[in-house]
Formats: C-alpha cells, sequence, structure tokens
C-alpha cells in the first residue's frame, strides 16, 4: 500500500551552511544495508525516526518483514539492527506501517498502519521497545480511513493524529484518542477546509494542534490548519502553488516558536518550497527549491538541530540525481551539504531525527548494497542536548528527560530553578517541574558536563 507519490520525502543528515553555519567537516556513515538478512525491513518510506528512553532508534517499513506487509524495527547509534515486530495478515492485525512511531510518556512507541485490522481500513497500535504490539484501534470509515502518520501525544496525555480519507466526506478526518484506545473524531475534512492530512500533528507553544493538507482548500493545493483539543478548526493558510504546494509533512516548531514546513512542490522555482508560519496564519516564504543541484521534492520536512537550524533531504536531484541532505537557518541561508549517488544510497524518503548524542540520522528508500535503501549518520559536530516529553507541563508535574551518561547527574533545572529529580536509565530520567519555574531550556549537570535542551520547556500556568 502506497502513498499518493507526489515526489518524495527526505532523509536527514546534514549540510554545512553558509553565513550564519560554521562550516566543519562532516562524516558520513553507512550503518546498515537494508535487505541484508531474510525478513528485513526494506525501501523505508516517509516516517519519523523517534529516540527511545534506551536511547536507541525505532522507527517502520511499510515494506519488507517476515509478510512483506511492513516491519517495526529498532536500531543502535552504531548500526545493529534488529526486527521488533512483523506485520502480517491474521485477523485484526494492519499492515503497512508507512508513518514511524511517536514515543509515548510510558515508554512505549505509538503507530499506525494504513490498512488491515478487524475492518480493513487501519489501525493504531502501540508497541513496547522489546515488541510487544498491542492494537489500540480499528477505523470503520465512518471515524477515519488509512491513517498514515503516527499520533502524537498532547500535554493532556491523550493521542491526536489524522487519517487520509474517510469521515463524514471520505476526505480524511482529525482524531483525539485516549491511551486506552477510546477515539473520538474531531474533524472530518470537506476538501473546502483541506483533503487528505497524510502529516502527523504537532503540539504548538499555545496548546493547539497543527497540520497539513495535501490537497483542498481554495486553490485545491492544501492547506495549514490549528486544532483544538475539542475540535474547532481554523485554516492558516491555503497554498496557491506560488508559495508551494501539496504538503505532506509535519510542521516542526523553531527556538523562536514559529511553525515550518516544506512543500513537495509549487514555490518560485516550481521545485518545492520552506516555509515558516506564526500560531495565528502569518505566513512567510523561506526558501524555493530550484530543481537540479540543490535537490527537488523536499517531502519529507525537516528536523530542528541543536544549531537553531533546520536540516531535511530532497528525494531528488542534486549532482548524481539520487538526492540531496540539505540545512537551511531560520532566515533562508540555504546549503547542499551531501548528495547521494546510489552506492551509499539514494533518494531519502524518510524525516530526519536528530539523536541527544548531537548525530543526525536518516534512511533512503533505495541505493545501497540491496537496491534497498540504507541507514546512516551524519556527523556534523552538533552539540549534545537532553530532549523532554512532553514539551510542556504544569509545577508539580513529572517530565521524562533523554540524553546520555545520565549516570551520576548531580542536577537538573528548568529555566534556571533546581528540580527534583532521578536517574532511571543512563539515557533517561524523570524530573518534577519545580515552583518558580517559568518557560525555558532545561539543563541536565553530568559528570561530563552540563547538557542544555535544544527547544524550551513551556510551563503552563
Amino acid at each position: 500500500m502506497n502513498k499518493v507519490r507526489i515526489c518524495g520525502f527526505p532523509t536527514v543528515a546534514a549540510l554545512v551552511l553558509v553565513a550564519a553555519m560554521t562550516v566543519q567537516a562532516q562524516t558520513y556513515t553507512d550503518l546498515y544495508n537494508f535487505g541484508l538478512n531474510p525478513g528485513d525491513p526494506v525501501q523505508p518510506q516517509p516516517a519519523n525516526i523517534v529516540q527511545g528512553r534506551d536511547g536507541n532508534l525505532y522507527s517502520t517499513t511499510e515494506r519488507g518483514g517476515t509478510n512483506g506487509v511492513g516491519t517495526v524495527f529498532k536500531v543502535t547509534p552504531t548500526g545493529d539492527l534488529s526486527v521488533l515486530y512483523s506485520f502480517g495478515f491474521q485477523s485484526g492485525q494492519g499492515q503497512f506501517p508507512t508513518g514511524g512511531l511517536t514515543l509515548g510518556t510510558d515508554g512505549d512507541l505509538y503507530g499506525s498502519t494504513q490498512a488491515g485490522g478487524s475492518l480493513g481500513m487501519g489501525t493504531v497500535y502501540k508497541i513496547t521497545p522489546t515488541g510487544t504490539l498491542t492494537v489500540l484501534h480499528n477505523f470503520a470509515g465512518s471515524d477515519g480511513s488509512a491513517p498514515y502518520a503516527p499520533p502524537v501525544q498532547g500535554v493532556d496525555g491523550n493521542f491526536y493524529g489524522t487519517t487520509i480519507s474517510g469521515g463524514v466526506n471520505n476526505k480524511g478526518t482529525v482524531y483525539k484518542m485516549t491511551p486506552a484506545g477510546q477515539l473520538i473524531t474531531l474533524h472530518s475534512f470537506n476538501s473546502t477546509d483541506g483533503s487528505g492530512p497524510l502529516a502527523a500533528l504537532v503540539q504548538g507553544t499555545d496548546g493547539e494542534f497543527f497540520g497539513t493538507t495535501i490537497g483542498g482548500g481554495t486553490n485545491l493545493m492544501g492547506t495549514v490548519f490549528k486544532i483544538t483539543s475539542t475540535g474547532q478548526l481554523t485554516i492558516l493558510h491555503e497554498f496557491d502553488s506560488t508559495d508551494g504546494a501539496n504538503p505532506d509533512t509535519p510542521l516542526v516548531i523553531g527556538q523562536d516558536g514559529d511553525l515550518y514546513g516544506t512543500t513537495t512542490m509549487g514555490g518560485a522555482e516550481m521545485g518545492g518550497a520552506i516555509f515558516k508560519i506564526t500560531n495565528v496564519g502569518q505566513f512567510t516564504p523561506v526558501y524555493s527549491f530550484l530543481p537540479g543541484p540543490d535537490g527537488t521534492d523536499p517531502e519529507c520536512g525537516m528536523v530542528l538541530a541543536t544549531d537553531g537550524n533546520f536540516y531535511g533531504t530532497a528525494f531528488m536531484g542534486g549532482n548524481n540525481n539520487g538526492g540531496t541532505i540539505y540545512g537551511i537557518t531560520p532566515n533562508g541561508t540555504y546549503s547542499v551539504a551531501y548528495t547521494f549517488n546510489g552506492t551509499e544510497g539514494c533518494c531519502p524518503f524518510v524525516t530526519p531525527t536528530q539523536h541527544t548524542s548531537g548525530l543526525l540520522y536518516g534512511d533512503t528508500y533505495a541505493g545501497g548494497t540491496h537496491n534497498l535503501g540504507v541507514f546512516y549518520s551524519l556527523n556534523e559536530n552538533l552539540r549534545a542536548f537532553v530532549s523532554f516529553l512532553p514539551p510542556a507541563g504544569r509545577v508539580g508535574k513529572k517530565v521524562g528527560i533523554l540524553g546520555q551518561g545520565f549516570t551520576g547527574a548531580s542536577a537538573v533545572s528548568f529555566d534556571g530553578i533546581s528540580a527534583k529529580f532521578r536517574v532511571l536509565e543512563d539515557t533517561f530520567l524523570g524530573a518534577i517541574v519545580p515552583a518558580g519555574a517559568k518557560t525555558g531550556y532545561v539543563t541536565v549537570a553530568t559528570p561530563s558536563g552540563t547538557l542544555k535542551s535544544n527547544r524550551k520547556f513551556f510551563v503552563i500556568p
């Protein structure tokens, strides 16, 4: 089962940006060639890669596995890969888990399948880091169908997601689901307000959720929307090709609190575009892809790195037409860092991630030893950091913090206010938001030095 392929999706790695970015030596490493072993994941399609509490990386493939209909896999930071789960055709089981995974506050991973389940219209599932899978919801059409992206967990503990089709008008939905799997449809798209939401949602600094639709809107070229946890939807922008067209990637919050995203087509040069939008809809074009050496079809979205810049990939283009890794500053300074040539990967089709060690990780749809894609890392000499889950919380609430070297940690602070904490693993600790804390960066003092978060933690009044 495939997504409507308007073009491709990007992977990550990084690049050396000019101007605001320091030019440094970079190291690209093929960590694993998909298809090496029977039952392997193959040809990863647009999916996020998520870091677990254990410091390993987790994702999905729509194809491969024992039954050929997709996998959940784990990769260590050094490239040891294992298949956690192979989807199949047993009663109630899902197939084609395209969109990747979300890390829940309980330490489990949450995802969706485009098809399968008891009604054949897709599922939402959770899976433990050791591979025990539980189907939480089977879609029935009226409540949505073919969920492409994984749900994201809101500050309220519930999960929020989208489906490509289904709903009242069969144009896709936004849903809300409890951790136990009780689901309600928050919104059914009607084309006027968008259709076919492919990307995962992101919860903004104002507590509302933001997303994109690949089609619909006044110009039928897609929209950017926001929606409350109770289902009130507002269209923030309608694309008209000159500013981009057919967005199918998740938005990412920059260090300025604004949202950044990509479109697969359109823009001034017609090779796709990067844009910025505020939570009230003020839209600013950031960059327009010129087919050729820059790369084209930036379908996978971007990741915010610890230098404050964004990294992503283009599915095609570059000097070898195998896709590129790019970096861009918030004000639009763009540079190509790496061009794929097929041998070490081709056609990056997955959203990149930055591990808390500072390294960038991604995979490609094709290329490599077996031409079934590779899993790679890129060292851009970016600083190590800590991340937190959830992204916001109230004083007195527990927050999970991901990082490395936590054994022997001596202090945790929220915007400079000391917090009570407990180290649970060398790569994970729990902390309590302290009284007096305000929105700001989180720091952890470890025996090797102080680690700082790459974004602010928002303290809810």
